[in-house]
């Protein structure tokens, strides 16, 4: 595995897995970074060139001048692979990066070969009631400035191991299941963020009311239905971010598209449940790549 850089309109950063076959390339979540796919990259870089890029703003890759507003990070995805693997991909994405692949895989069908969902944030009734505790928060994001603010305090109180920890516990159903290296490696990098001053929060901000405003917008429903790739959507049953009845929401949508639902697992199945996640991601693109034809003489 390297670390690399391409530039993009300015610095973007990836995790290049090595490998051979047709490319993969993993799109992480909100607040998250092309390391959260550590437990599964290795793994699947040994039958696909494997890639996991960190989205401007987050990770390692600045916000520079750039947006990480939705629509932004998904242009930044499709000149990835269209300047960097120069050839079609299986997309994968977490989360919000769900959300990217889906726009992507819309957008461009000729780049997206395969799409996989993992916990999308996909647009449906996710609130049934409003949590009073969360209405200050909304009110910040509200304000320009004052979100900045929180979330820089919110970092200082925790520190970077804390704000790990904080962080699992909120994705995961059993935060003993995360790999003690792959927990270091995020702890190390929240360490490296934190010179980075406003910069973090104001990617993050910026990332969630894009997020807030999509998730909001009927017309996502249009784009959704222009995906022309094979889809595989993986869901943790116990996703307290994104609970499996949008997922569902989504197969009957889509009802071409295979769902596949992870027992016990929340909103990070490839950190938490890695090896089943190989398992039902190799089975599938198995399933769905068929080998090249013999030539007959």
């Amino acid at each position: 595995m390297r670390h690399r850089t391409v530039d993009l309109d300015g610095p973007v950063q990836f995790l290049d897995f090595g490998g051979e076959g047709k490319p993969l390339l993993m799109v992480h979540g909100l607040g998250g970074a092309a390391v959260n796919w550590l437990g599964v990259g290795p793994a699947f870089a040994k039958h696909h060139r494997t890639f996991a890029l960190d989205l401007a703003g987050f990770g390692r890759t600045p916000l520079f001048h750039r947006s990480a507003a939705l629509g932004a990070n998904a242009e930044l995805v499709h000149r990835f692979i269209e300047d960097v693997i120069a050839e079609p991909v299986i997309l994968m994405g977490n989360s919000m990066g769900g959300h990217i692949a889906i726009l992507v895989a819309a957008d461009h069908p000729q780049w997206v070969s395969r799409l996989i969902l993992v916990d999308p944030a996909v647009p449906g009734e996710h609130v049934r009631r409003v949590d009073p505790a969360s209405l200050g928060v909304v009110a910040a994001l509200s304000l320009p400035g004052l979100a900045e603010i929180v979330f820089d305090r919110r970092a200082r109180n925790l520190g970077p191991e804390g704000l790990v920890k904080r962080t699992i516990n909120l994705v995961m159903a059993d935060p003993s299941r995360v790999d003690g290296d792959l927990l270091e490696a995020h702890v190390q990098l929240i360490r490296e963020r934190s010179n980075l001053g406003r910069q973090n929060s104001r990617a993050f901000t910026q990332a969630i009311r894009s997020l807030g405003l999509r998730m909001a917008d009927p017309r996502f429903w249009a784009r959704m239905k222009k995906v022309e790739a094979p889809t595989l959507v993986i869901h943790g049953e116990l996703d307290r971010l994104i609970p499996l009845s949008a997922a569902r929401d989504l197969i009957r949508r889509r009802p071409d598209w295979t769902l596949e639902i992870f027992e016990g697992v929340g909103h990070v199945p490839m950190m938490e449940a890695p090896d089943r996640f190989l398992e039902v991601v190799n089975q599938w693109l198995a399933y769905r790549i068929a080998p090249e034809p013999a030539t007959v003489s």
